[in-house]
């Protein structure tokens, strides 16, 4: 059966939380009653992330790219549904989501997103601030985050996919290429994200970061030089999002 939708799920190093991710998502999409299917696209992992994608039920894709963008973009060439829906590997999709999308798809939505929160676990209360007041931002600011955000496969070839000259933000530019295509549409149903970054990184390295690209704008979200918050492969040893149900 030709599959509806397509879950591209871009995974580096990701042995850790993808089956919880895989799982979930798989369950979610089962509850919807449309054909799916899950491709895995890894680049270059060196641990176990192929496996546990196969054991799970994906198919997997072997990229060796280096660069979110042109990940998310082998995944869509691969695809074979009319509607893609790209999340994260550390990202759990509950099946709320996916029936507020069909229906959002069903009613003209060209594309869109949904609320994004992130688990807390271990969070200090500077960090828990900035997670809740950073989700809510982009949610009013009506950005899709790149944990999750879908698009019809008509839609995605009119804007081109996402634009690979960016190794951080393809999620924004690739969202108002969607907008000014059709009704882009954020669900209200979340999704739920994984905090590690505000784990691994401490506040010094992160205001860094923000006024690394307040200086010197989009241009320097296009060499990976200065990106570590994305690349440098930081992975936490346990999974600690609350469990998916």
């Amino acid at each position: 059966m030709q599959p509806a939708l397509s879950f591209i799920v871009p995974a580096y190093n990701e042995e850790v939380m993808l089956g919880e991710t895989l799982r979930v998502l798989a369950a979610s999409a089962r509850s919807v009653g449309e054909a799916f299917e899950i491709i895995v696209v890894d680049d270059a992992s060196a641990d176990a992330t192929a496996q546990i994608a196969r054991a799970h039920g994906a198919s997997v894709l072997r990229v060796d790219l280096h660069r979110i963008s042109a990940v998310r973009n082998a995944g869509a060439r691969a695809a074979k549904g009319e509607l893609l829906v790209f999340v994260d590997a550390d990202t759990l999709v509950p099946p709320a989501t996916l029936a507020q999308m069909l229906a959002a798809v069903r009613r003209g939505a060209v594309g869109g997103g949904a609320r994004v929160q992130l688990d807390s676990h271990g969070l200090s209360r500077w960090a828990r601030a900035l997670s809740a007041f950073s989700c809510w931002l982009v949610y009013r600011l009506r950005i899709a985050g790149g944990c999750f955000i879908f698009a019809r496969r008509e839609a995605f070839d009119a804007a081109g996919g996402f634009d690979e000259r960016y190794f951080a933000s393809e999620e924004i530019h690739f969202g108002q290429a969607l907008k000014r295509i059709g009704r882009f549409t954020l669900v209200a149903a979340p999704v739920m994200s994984s905090g590690r970054k505000l784990r691994l990184f401490s506040g010094w390295q992160l205001l860094r970061h923000g006024l690394r690209f307040a200086v010197r704008g989009w241009p320097a979200l296009r060499r990976r030089e200065g990106l570590e918050f994305w690349y440098d492969g930081r992975r936490e040893a346990a999974d600690l999002r609350p469990r998916g149900r």
